[in-house]
């Protein structure tokens, strides 16, 4: 067995930086003022806050103000969606959304549904891309928002979300994306897209748990609109009222820490991950029979590779992989431990036997080259010892003759 544990699960979630650690415990130590209290350890606290602020927006290239700190990637999406929805049920009930967005935003799409309100769930291609002539024919002049991931967390495919924002401002209405998967990992300027409402997380980019942002432009203020949000939660005036519960200084330091080092990191960080996600797919596909590519081969995410293995289940090969020190996945941390196949798969196409055989293997900013060596060592006889014990075959599960 492999001494050293080779983690491959960066989407899920990334280790902490060191550097990121150093701040955190540096806050937690000093920090611990209340931002809204007057004496000065609270103004203390306030200025790291606002300092914070300033360097989270500055990933994306906005302005501080319009920079919401919440709990989470979940939070931010429900803020968003619910907010939306519920302050502008006087304008239109109808609300659009992808098949495969992350259960943060399909779940309170879900739940409004119940509510009366009208969500078109539009269809994606084998690649995972929405079609844009689609989204202009669902809009209605009912429809007050439309979300939809700026990458994907299983496939790794990035939506065109220049695109879609242009046809969202030419219709008027307000634009939301769960930027939790790209955010820190790609090029994100919010002064060249058309983007409302952005959501992220920082534990997906080497930072704390607990804390993510929302992003509202011009404050949550659209011309003709006023105010197009409203809170979902109620409670003191932290967070422009939009998150009412006293700040974890702390950890949005730590957020603050780990967006200043994606900014300066993110170029080269994408060069070593793209050499080693691009190696990874080409062996494993031109080495290992039966194996095909989710996603897009070129517009998706640079840590990104996600395989389908024919005849055998994804999860066999992930508990095979942990045994040699290896941790990947077959889809979205958040719905592992389901049973049902992930509903991303099949909206790409994929039979149900299909889906079940998908691999996730997520790199991140401390893999090394010699990782995916031994990732890559192992893997074929993983498989074919696998697929020796498995009861499917090429003739039962996939009708071939």
């Amino acid at each position: 067995m492999n001494k050293k544990y080779i983690y491959l699960d960066n989407a899920a979630t990334t280790p902490i930086d060191p550097r990121v650690i150093d701040v955190i415990n540096q806050h937690l130590k000093s920090d611990y003022g209340n931002a809204s209290s007057l004496h000065s350890l609270g103004l203390r606290a306030h200025e790291t806050l606002e300092n914070s602020r300033e360097k989270v927006a500055s990933l994306i290239n906005a302005v501080k103000e319009d920079i919401i700190f919440t709990g989470s990637g979940t939070e931010a999406d429900n803020i968003a969606i619910n907010g939306v929805a519920y302050k502008n049920k006087n304008r239109g009930n109808h609300l659009i959304t992808s098949s495969i967005e992350h259960h943060a935003v399909l779940r309170p799409f879900q739940e409004l549904e119940k509510q009366g309100f009208k969500v078109s769930f539009l269809p994606v291609d084998k690649f995972g891309l929405i079609d844009l002539e689609e989204l202009k024919e669902t809009i209605t002049n009912k429809t007050i928002l439309i979300s939809i991931m700026f990458a994907n967390n299983e496939i790794g495919t990035i939506e065109p979300i220049k695109e879609i924002g242009e046809i969202a401002n030419e219709s008027d209405i307000i634009f939301h994306t769960d930027a939790v998967q790209a955010f820190g990992k790609i090029p994100i300027d919010m002064n060249d897209l058309k983007i409302d409402m952005l959501s992220a997380s920082a534990h997906k980019l080497y930072g704390p748990k607990g804390v993510g942002m929302l992003y509202m432009r011009n404050k949550g203020k659209k011309e003709g609109w006023g105010t197009y949000c409203r809170p979902i939660m109620f409670g003191g005036a932290h967070e422009m009222g939009y998150r009412p519960s006293t700040e974890n200084i702390p950890n949005i330091a730590g957020f603050a820490k780990a967006a200043e080092l994606a900014k300066e990191e993110m170029d080269s960080d994408n060069r070593k991950l793209k050499k080693l996600r691009d190696k990874i797919i080409s062996s494993i596909l031109e080495n290992i029979e039966d194996t095909y590519l989710n996603g897009h081969p070129t517009k998706r995410l640079p840590n990104n590779a996600n395989i389908g293995f024919r005849y055998i289940e994804g999860e066999s090969i992930l508990l095979s992989l942990d045994m040699e020190g290896i941790a990947a996945s077959t889809g979205s941390a958040c719905s592992s431990k389901s049973l049902e196949a992930s509903h991303v798969l099949l909206a790409i196409g994929l039979k149900p036997e299909e889906a079940h055989g998908s691999l996730r293997l997520s790199l991140g900013r401390f893999n090394q080259e010699s990782d995916i060596d031994y990732l890559l060592e192992i893997l074929p006889s993983i498989v074919e010892r696998l697929r020796k014990m498995s009861p499917l075959n090429k003739n039962m599960a996939y009708n071939v003759k």
